[in-house]
């Protein structure tokens, strides 16, 4: 193990449907700040446009591979803004399905895993991405688009999922970082 964050275990337990996370950015913030796994530290990238904050804390789950070539994007519900760093456990509620487009390239997926803190005090009732109704599922799709069009991007939400499907995708994310992690592997003894 390389002692990244990034390679710590995703922790994934289908039967309670939890798993790690790790935090890169605070609910309220305006900073997106992103692990660098060569200096083992967390880089601040761009700032958010005046009037836009991250309306969740903002994590991945370690050993996973997103359709965008990152870890999975895991999004906590906020009891308080979490620190940056901050390795949590969390309940999975389900999932924003969801692909991004670059200009003049292909889109890519990247979904968005919606949890809570497996201790939360204030969503312990939360158990499905439902329970939090259409509205805030709509909005957080509306956030994504607005935040990825200021970075001359289109995010486009493909549907919701829910826990079972969230498991299923952090599962398939798992298999494509071990792949990579092997493919790695094989190039450096050749």
């Amino acid at each position: 193990m390389s002692g990244s964050l990034e390679e710590l275990p995703h922790e994934l337990d289908r039967a309670q449907s939890t798993c790690l996370a790790i935090v890169e950015a605070p609910a309220g913030s305006r900073v997106k700040v992103y692990y660098d796994p060569d200096c083992h530290l967390f880089r601040v990238g761009k700032s958010l446009p005046l009037g836009m904050a991250f309306p969740l804390d903002f994590a991945f789950v370690p050993s996973t591979l997103g359709g965008d070539g990152d870890p999975l994007d895991l999004l906590i519900l906020p009891e308080s803004a979490l620190p940056v760093g901050s390795m949590v456990k969390v309940q999975i509620l389900g999932v924003l399905e969801a692909e991004q487009f670059k200009p003049n390239k292909r889109p890519r997926r990247n979904d968005r895993v919606i949890a809570r803190l497996v201790e939360s005090r204030l969503f312990a009732q939360v158990h499905h991405l439902s329970q939090l109704g259409d509205t805030f599922v709509s909005e957080l799709g509306a956030f994504f688009a607005a935040y990825k069009r200021a970075r001359g991007q289109t995010y486009n939400v493909l549907g919701v999922g829910n826990r079972d499907r969230a498991c299923e995708l952090i599962e398939q994310a798992a298999a494509a970082h071990r792949a990579q992690v092997a493919g790695q592997e094989r190039a450096i003894t050749k």
